[in-house]
């Protein structure tokens, strides 16, 4: 089985400003539930895990948990919120009582976009991360990888809070050795926190045009060493991926980039570790009965 922890769907013209940025041309039209189906069925993918997408509004949230509740391989939502809001934990409840609600598994703020790399000390923020502890979900960390310091204090400051790294923490796969060099330390000081779990996604987007599985291995090393198979989950990232791999390419190339590994190992980076983090197993047992993509 393969459980994809992390990809997107949008209609530009509802909100997603960013893809009006230079060198998008190829992701800057919708990505439909549908294309997503047949990109899982070619793939042989049994379900996701459906990620806000950077519109940063309410309303997404209700589009992607409808979505969810319309297409059985869509395991489970991480919906946006605003993490320093004083109203986090009426968001959640609200996000609950909407079709598809009980497909909610977890949170995620654009920190990514905050220019202070310590923005995750702040006490609003601390208050909002509590509140989603409290909420049973996870929250997903998309940073740069100058937040990744304050990122391990979250994580840290509020145990009892599941964190998911997006993306390795974005280092600079580009730079070769000087952005490992740059990465790695603070990336493993965040991993020594027990309540976090990695994914390892984005790679070949961070890593540019013209991407070698030589240049993703010291990378992906790096995070097996810090995490091990148990904390870590693919994600493709689609369709962000297809700027420089479609979705195959994707998973071919985290295959042959990851050091060898047992069988549990491979089981648990390609469907364990994302099942039991964002607990996926009912919804998954339904989407089977249904036959959904496998």
């Amino acid at each position: 089985m393969i459980i994809d922890a992390h990809h997107h769907l949008w209609q530009p013209e509802q909100g997603y400003h960013w893809l009006d940025g230079p060198g998008l041309e190829a992701i800057r039209r919708p990505f439909t539930p549908a294309d997503l189906t047949a990109e899982l069925t070619a793939a042989g993918v049994a379900g996701t895990v459906l990620v806000e997408g950077g519109r940063c509004d309410v309303a997404e949230a209700a589009e992607f948990l409808g979505n969810a509740a319309d297409t059985p391989a869509i395991a489970g939502v991480v919906a946006w919120i605003d993490v320093a809001a004083p109203d986090v934990a009426a968001t959640i409840s609200r996000y609950r009582r909407l079709r598809g609600g009980d497909l909610l598994v977890g949170v995620r703020a654009q920190v990514q976009g905050e220019d202070d790399p310590d923005y995750l000390d702040r006490a609003d923020v601390r208050r909002g991360l509590a509140a989603i502890a409290a909420a049973g979900l996870v929250f997903d960390l998309v940073i740069r990888a100058d937040q990744l310091p304050a990122a391990a204090r979250a994580a840290q400051a509020v145990p009892q809070l599941r964190f998911v790294l997006d993306h390795l923490g974005k280092p600079r796969i580009a730079d070769g050795d000087e952005g490992l060099r740059r990465w790695r330390e603070p990336f493993a000081a965040l991993a020594a926190n027990p309540n976090v779990t990695c994914k390892l996604s984005g790679m070949v987007t961070e890593a540019g045009p013209g991407w070698t599985v030589e240049a993703l291995r010291p990378f992906v090393a790096a995070a097996v060493e810090c995490f091990g198979p148990g904390r870590l989950m693919f994600g493709s990232d689609w369709p962000v991926c297809l700027l420089v791999a479609d979705y195959r390419g994707v998973l071919r190339a985290l295959r042959d980039a990851l050091p060898p590994l047992s069988r549990r190992g491979h089981a648990q980076i390609f469907a364990g570790t994302a099942i039991r983090t964002y607990d996926l197993s009912g919804r998954l047992q339904a989407a089977r009965r249904t036959g959904a993509p496998g």
